[in-house]
């Protein structure tokens, strides 16, 4: 049986929270405070990026918690999918990687979306649901 994953979070390049999702029973969060781990999770991201060492450092790609893990994909046009789940959760980073393909093909195909608006994708929504399964979940480590 795969980990579970608590929720998903997808933010603009200017650091708006575009996309939540709550994929779990645990820690279920109202409003406000999916956008101030969003706007928190920005400015860690950012600050991360100028403060380290090695040159041409994209940030922090996962945060490692004692009851959650938090994995982070950032696009070329620095649109962050970021997920929060069970501690040692496998294959997020590709499960982020098929989550950004569907961004793309569902989202930013859609004649409708305007760019680093709010997301409302009836098809992204039933697909990223599919994603999330666990047993889905399990498969995508490719």
């Amino acid at each position: 049986m795969a980990a579970a994953i608590y929720s998903l979070y997808i933010i603009n390049k200017s650091g708006g929270l575009i996309f939540y999702k709550d994929c779990g029973t645990k820690g279920r969060m109202d409003t406000n405070d999916s956008l101030r781990v969003a706007s928190l999770w920005h400015s860690m991201h950012a600050i991360s990026q100028q403060l380290s060492p090695v040159n041409g450092c994209s940030g922090i790609e996962l945060l490692e918690a004692d009851t959650f893990d938090l994995h982070c994909f950032q696009s070329l046009p620095g649109t962050k999918f970021f997920v929060v789940c069970e501690p040692g959760t496998p294959h997020m980073e590709s499960l982020l990687r098929y989550i950004y393909e569907l961004y793309t093909d569902y989202v930013l195909k859609n004649p409708f979306y305007e760019i680093e608006m709010p997301i409302r994708c009836e098809l992204f929504d039933i697909n990223l649901t599919q994603a999330v399964q666990s047993d889905r979940v399990a498969l995508l480590g490719r």
